[in-house]
């Protein structure tokens, strides 16, 4: 199966889900849970992760391509902060395929938007987020709920979104949450609320991409992301190591480099 450069759903790259090579040992080092075959017709999705165009993450273009080919991910939600200039240049070049989001920063925490066209701009109401995402195709994720090391979603507004049927999944792993319970909690909760369960790496260093993912029935949009994730097994483990120090230039990037 292949894919087109780029389409309506926000579903970027060209390269066919079986033409990913295995991971390499580098990436089975960090992660050994890569070492295990992803089943046939499935594909290793890491729903959160960074690059240079978001304000806490240096992760440039060479250095992304690279984790990707020892990962073996073989699609990348990349979703940068308040930016999805960086996932549409990277998507030509990534030898993976690239879904176009955003995490947004609302009122009331943080949200993610998946197979986005344009960006959100941040600072919104977090029902004012949802429904602009859903307004372009997209979907509405909430990462690393209940972590308050991180910016997250408040529950009142988790909830009030899945009252209005504004939310599609739930992080029910984020590799950077260190307690396990917190996990817990999200996937339990995700069950009372009737969401599907997603899995990222939140990857602000290349060495974190595949530390956490999901794998699930190959996808071609939306919607078929949505009945595929409802199949998707958890993969992962808490990974939250700095990056090891090496010469390295980091490109600019223009302020607007981050718009639609």
């Amino acid at each position: 199966m292949s894919y087109p450069m780029r389409t309506p759903s926000g579903v970027t790259g060209s390269v066919p889900s079986a033409s990913v090579p295995a991971p390499l040992p580098a990436a089975v080092e960090r992660h050994p849970h890569l070492a295990t075959p992803c089943r046939a017709g499935w594909v290793r999705v890491d729903l959160h992760c960074h690059t240079m165009w978001s304000g806490d993450s240096t992760t440039t273009p060479e250095e992304i391509e690279q984790a990707v080919v020892e990962s073996g991910i073989d699609v990348l939600c990349i979703t940068d902060h308040h930016a999805v200039a960086g996932a549409r240049q990277l998507a030509g070049r990534l030898p993976c395929r690239v879904v176009v989001g955003e995490e947004v920063r609302t009122h009331t925490g943080e949200l993610i938007g998946l197979f986005l066209t344009e960006r959100v701009p941040f600072g919104i109401p977090a029902v004012e987020a949802a429904e602009r995402i859903r307004a372009q195709g997209g979907l509405v994720y909430v990462p690393h709920p209940f972590d308050p090391m991180r910016r997250n979603l408040a529950e009142r507004s988790i909830r009030e979104l899945a009252s209005l049927g504004l939310l599609d999944a739930m992080e029910g792993r984020n590799a950077k949450t260190s307690l396990e319970s917190l996990n817990r909690r999200a996937v339990e909760t995700a069950g009372e609320l009737g969401v599907l369960v997603g899995a990222g790496s939140d990857a602000h260093v290349p060495d974190g991409i595949g530390a956490a993912y999901v794998e699930m029935p190959d996808f071609d949009g939306p919607a078929s992301f949505l009945a595929s994730l409802a199949e998707a097994v958890v993969v992962g483990h808490h990974w939250d190591r700095p990056r090891p120090w090496t010469p390295r230039i980091v490109p600019s990037v223009k302020s607007t480099d981050a718009g639609s």
